[in-house]
């Protein structure tokens, strides 16, 4: 058995690695200059299954510096970041565009950098996936990989001897590096917190210590002390407020920091370990370094030549001269296996449509012309509904909901231009930054969505958006289920609303929640006439849909089939799905269910499952299983169900 089973997983690798092996992908601009299409074929993968392409074959940056090689030519560096997650570094020569890649060697996970610097002797590091390297770009070549407790940093400095310092996310890790002796220091966590921390800035005095800001759900000041590995907070209990800390390095050899990086009336001068509040600092002299979070983009080469720009989609480098102004343009390249793709559905015009993040991109394919359209997008598009031959658009991180008309030409979005086409709605930011579900309510002109808080917030709430006057309900947790977000919404007959929720707080927040709830909400008061923990201790209702008869078919943490019947408001039949097909298939909006043509309804598996589920036995009956991992779903088209897989549509065509 166990032989049938090695031999059984070596083909479907085989199968994966044909299926995704990386090809060079020809980028070809619209007519419009809107975005691009892209030169690709559908492959028939064989037992039913087709893989349509990459849906947004570009890269985003982690982190960009301009310096010198080792022929002292200018030189752009890049972290190079695509599904995989930080796969690459890449290095271009800013006068001919010539470039190179130097893949990561381990395995990034899906983990990417977080923070990067390029020392004061021009050598570029990070930390990511519990390992730190340096990269040195006269050598071209990674010089140091080291180990480190999980698992990527979140900011790094150089302290006065030259050693560099970093501090990781999410358990406050401190990592130190001494580029003379190649001898790097994991110092272990240093703070505990019941929640995930982001430690945005960090810096060492020229006494040795080491400070760093941190939030989400409750800032602070650590201050860490090499000498005996012990870290203490600086903020009071009654000081702490929701954000983030934030720490410099002035001139003067001292630390300081604020409460929240917006606040400038609370700061504290930090030297040796000791804190003194000093109110209002207005005489700031920061110790410069090339250090930063993942937007970091240092445009100074050492001649003084400017980077204007660095164009992943279209792969153009521009420099600036900085005496004479002139500009030059080159063409650069590298390879991508294509960006994260948070999901996709069917468009009234029978295209399939979604969002991929990092970079953020629309896309849509046409499959009776085998045609791909790509373009830049408000934000990332998690979750997508149709009502009245329109598509609506739940988008991180502004909380947005935005309208796509398939029929009118692309205008893009802009948020006070009632032209664009998406055309911007409303913004639900800081009640909900990450939408979890969008629906349309059964009178044509309601959009409800769901999704979590802002940062280190915990409870997301409820948008009712009335697209015929325009205006919008939004409710907070407190209306809703409290410390809780709503994941899963079904409308119900007679008024009624459905939903499910996740104990899942806003990034970086206190889970507070001990278990998800279900309940039913009168839409019209906005009241919640019922709620019930129908399966204790789960964490999530990750999808339910509505069926014909009235039923509520659900998943309960990705693992247990349910059926609830919104009458007698009990859950009527449970499965454990997951001892059989493994979890389903996750995405911020999951969109595990597929309609059927005929009514008839399918699960989408992660491992590769297509199950469909028998009316009244519920009996779950395996289709077909995919040649590789389903990364998200769904839906129904044409005769075949799409999915996601790695950053690839690929569809399953019904027998």
């Amino acid at each position: 058995m166990r032989i049938k089973s090695i031999f059984f997983l070596a083909l479907i690798t085989l199968v994966f690695f044909n299926a995704y092996s990386q090809k060079s992908v020809e980028v070809i601009p619209l007519s419009d200059k809107s975005g691009f299409t892209v030169k690709t074929s559908t492959r028939d993968l064989g037992n039913g299954f087709f893989d349509h392409g990459v849906a947004s074959p570009i890269s985003n940056h982690r982190g960009v510096v301009s310096t010198v090689d080792g022929d002292g030519r200018n030189v752009v560096l890049v972290w190079l970041f695509d599904h995989r997650g930080g796969y690459s570094l890449l290095m271009i020569d800013a006068e001919s565009g010539k470039s190179e890649e130097f893949p990561i060697t381990f395995d990034p996970k899906q983990d990417t950098p977080y923070a990067s610097i390029l020392s004061q002797d021009n050598k570029f590091y990070t930390l990511f996936k519990d390992h730190f390297v340096e990269f040195d770009p006269v050598k071209r070549a990674f010089t140091f990989t080291g180990e480190t407790m999980s698992q990527m940093a979140m900011s790094m400095t150089e302290d006065d001897e030259g050693k560099i310092w970093s501090v990781t996310y999410p358990n406050s890790g401190i990592v130190s590096f001494d580029p003379k002796t190649k001898v790097l220091k994991d110092y272990g966590y240093v703070h505990s917190e019941n929640w995930r921390q982001y430690q945005r800035s960090i810096a060492a005095d020229d006494a040795g210590w080491i400070y760093f800001g941190l939030g989400n759900a409750s800032s602070q000041i650590l201050a860490f002390n090499p000498q005996n590995g012990k870290a203490k907070g600086i903020l009071p209990q009654n000081e702490r407020k929701l954000g983030t800390a934030s720490v410099y390095r002035d001139m003067n050899g001292k630390v300081y920091g604020r409460t929240l990086e917006s606040t400038e009336n609370e700061w504290y001068e930090l030297y040796k370990g000791e804190a003194k509040k000093i109110g209002i600092h207005k005489a700031q002299m920061p110790k410069k370094y090339i250090s930063g979070p993942q937007g970091l983009f240092y445009r100074n080469f050492p001649d003084g030549t400017i980077l204007k720009d660095l164009d992943l989609v279209n792969r153009i480098l521009i420099t600036e001269n900085p005496k004479t102004k002139a500009l030059k343009e080159v063409n650069f390249n590298y390879t991508s296996d294509g960006a994260i793709v948070m999901g996709i559905g069917t468009a009234p015009d029978g295209t399939i449509v979604g969002g991929t993040a990092f970079p953020m991109r629309f896309f849509n394919y046409d499959l009776k012309n085998d045609r791909w359209v790509n373009r830049a997008a408000l934000g990332q598009f998690n979750a997508l509904v149709n009502q009245n031959n329109k598509v609506y658009f739940g988008v991180y991180s502004g909380g947005h909901l935005i309208e796509w008309d398939p029929y009118k030409p692309w205008i893009a979005t802009s948020l006070n231009n009632k032209t664009s086409n998406p055309i911007h709605l409303t913004t639900v930011s800081p009640t909900i930054i990450r939408p979890y579900r969008i629906i349309s309510h059964s009178d044509e002109k309601t959009i409800i969505m769901g999704g979590t808080p802002q940062y280190g917030a915990t409870g997301g709430g409820l948008l009712f958006y009335d697209n015929e006057a325009k205006t919008r309900v939004l409710l907070t947790d407190t209306a809703v289920i409290l410390n809780q977000s709503s994941m899963s919404l079904v409308p119900l007959a007679n008024g009624k609303l459905l939903g499910g929720t996740t104990t899942s707080p806003g990034t970086g927040g206190e889970k507070k929640a001990k278990e998800a709830l279900l309940y039913i909400m009168d839409i019209a008061s906005k009241k919640i006439e019922w709620q019930h923990a129908a399966f204790p201790g789960a964490q999530e209702y990750s999808e339910m849909r509505l069926v014909p008869g009235g039923f509520v078919y659900g998943i309960a943490d990705k693992k247990t089939f349910f059926v609830f019947d919104p009458k007698s408001r009990q859950v009527i039949y449970t499965k454990d799905i997951a001892a059989e097909f493994g979890p389903t298939t996750a995405e911020q909006s999951p969109r595990i269910f597929v309609n059927g043509p005929a009514g008839e309804l399918y699960i989408l598996f992660a491992k590769g499952a297509i199950v469909q589920v028998i009316p009244n036995s519920y009996e779950m009956k395996l289709i077909a299983t995919a040649p590789a991992p389903i990364k998200a779903g769904g839906d129904y088209a044409d005769g075949r169900i799409f999915f996601v897989s790695g950053s690839h549509l690929m569809s399953y065509k019904l027998k």
